[in-house]
């Protein structure tokens, strides 16, 4: 590359603090040897927001959905991700649409980023990249062998984009360009899987997947907190883990997609074992107070339930609509009624009439990219994130559906919600990590407050039937706890055990 559109570069780069949708270099042919793939091109619907946190299998997935589309490299270019949003046709102009920028970074803006830092090439994971500062940019797929000398990796760096496998680490060029010129670096907002946690109604038990991918539980007993014990089965990346109102039915998705169940007999956990369906990536799950209705999002997008009937679980079932890619579910006790976002972004439900599903119906409101999900135990309360990134609230008054109405506060971008049983306090996380709390006093909504510790990226949030506990993971990975004690907000506390 020339020093004129180095300098160029650089300039424009520190113009607009990296992150214009400046032209990147373009790189040479890659070099022949490595396996190549252009054909296989995936359809995805993200489950971040622009700009927020970002699992790892999400950046691969999105990185898939420009695969085998045929695009010309153009510096000029651009083309959109799943959701509509256009990203430059270049190297890190696809880099920057993998990991869901709110715009186009160039390579120096990527090296520059306060959100991006270096790290050693032996630290590299799916979803990192090898950044040549003026050069080019690919992005980290996998190692392709125990001792880390071979990787794959993902490449807009000529026309078409590319999947390479069996790449040297240690090959004198790397995609076109010197090996020496790159440096490993990681997106600051990419998490390495969600971190769920699910309480039961009476604060006792807490379910959540360690970090070997076990789910797992702590109990309390004598007063305290006991744990964490391996309870049944491991947990796909992308899982939630859901406790019902006793702590005796845990479920989640396993590496193959299936629905899954741990269930307690005679004092002991006993399973996993498939209940019904398999659940899309990135799927949520829901369940009754009973814990004899799941309901979830299946592979078409559907929002669907599996029940036990005559003992025995059946279903998979649809209920109506389908759910939007990054849609939560919330059910309430009953289990006769389920929310969701559907794909106009609209806060939707489906009911019980008369012994069947009726639905969907939009209640109130749009919900953003990312928004959490809550509803209290009679089902006549919903908390959402609204497009403005408000706490919002829409509420049953007369038998008609009312709002959205405001709450307070604004959470962060991975925040989920947590209603308590009355549906008099949600809580979530704010955009400076807090766990925080909004309650209802003489009729109205107050706060928010922060009710103590900061939650990490990814982390789950839950709480009791009465409102009083609340679970997450702090930002050293731990099973934490806040608790009320003399009409006051204590901790937080370690409960036990380490999260994914």
């Amino acid at each position: 590359m020339s020093m004129k559109r180095s300098a160029a570069r650089a300039a424009a780069t520190l113009a607009i603090a990296g992150l214009a949708s400046t032209a990147a270099a373009a790189a040479p042919a890659q070099a022949a040897a490595p396996a190549t793939a252009t054909t296989l091109a995936a359809a995805t619907v993200s489950s971040s927001a622009v700009g927020g946190f970002i699992t790892r299998s999400e950046v691969i997935e999105r990185a898939k959905y420009w695969l085998g589309k045929s695009l010309t490299y153009n510096q000029g270019g651009s083309y959109p991700d799943s959701d509509g949003k256009y990203y430059r046709t270049d190297c890190s102009g696809y880099v920057s649409m993998a990991w869901h920028l709110t715009s186009s970074l160039n390579t120096v803006g990527i090296g520059d980023s306060a959100d991006t830092h270096e790290i050693s090439r032996s630290q590299l994971k799916a979803g990192d990249v090898l950044n040549s500062y003026y050069d080019h940019v690919i992005l980290f797929d996998k190692w392709d062998d125990d001792a880390h000398t071979k990787f794959s990796y993902y490449s807009f760096g000529s026309t078409p984009v590319k999947h390479v496998t069996g790449m040297s680490i240690n090959a004198s060029t790397i995609d076109g360009h010197p090996n020496g010129d790159y440096k490993a670096l990681r997106y600051g907002k990419i998490v390495d899987g969600s971190s769920p946690v699910s309480m039961d109604a009476g604060a006792t038990h807490v379910a959540f997947v360690d970090d070997n991918g076990s789910v797992a539980n702590d109990w309390v007993s004598n007063g305290a907190w006991q744990g964490p014990s391996a309870i049944g089965g491991k947990a796909r990346a992308d899982s939630p883990v859901v406790l019902n109102a006793s702590a005796d039915h845990a479920f989640f998705i396993d590496a193959d997609g299936n629905v899954m169940n741990d269930w307690v007999s005679n004092g002991a956990w006993q399973g996993p074992s498939a209940i019904g369906g398999k659940a899309r990536p990135g799927s949520p799950i829901a369940t009754n107070a009973a814990g004899t209705l799941v309901t979830f999002v299946d592979t078409n997008g559907n929002v669907v339930s599996d029940a036990v009937s005559n003992g025995a679980w059946q279903g998979p079932s649809a209920i109506g609509g389908k759910a939007r890619g990054d849609s939560p579910l919330a059910f309430n006790a009953a289990g006769d009624h389920v929310f969701f976002i559907d794909t106009n972004n609209s806060v939707t439900n489906d009911w019980v009439s008369n012994g069947a599903w009726q639905g969907p119906s939009a209640i109130g409101g749009q919900a953003r990219a990312g928004s959490g999900l809550a509803t209290d135990a009679s089902g006549t309360h919903v908390a959402f994130v609204d497009t403005n990134g408000n706490l919002a609230n829409d509420w049953v008054s007369n038998g008609a559906w009312q709002g959205p109405s405001g709450m307070g506060g604004q959470p962060r971008g991975d925040s989920p919600l947590a209603f308590n049983a009355a549906g008099d306090h949600v809580f979530f996380i704010d955009t400076n990590n807090s766990v925080t709390n909004d309650w209802v006093s003489n009729g109205a909504w107050q706060g928010p407050s922060a009710i103590g510790g900061q939650a990490r990226a990814g982390s789950g949030l839950a709480t009791d039937a009465s409102g009083t506990h609340v679970a997450f993971v702090d930002t050293n990975g731990n099973l934490a706890n806040d608790w009320v004690s003399n009409g006051a907000w204590q901790g937080p506390s370690g409960l036990g055990g380490t999260s994914r």
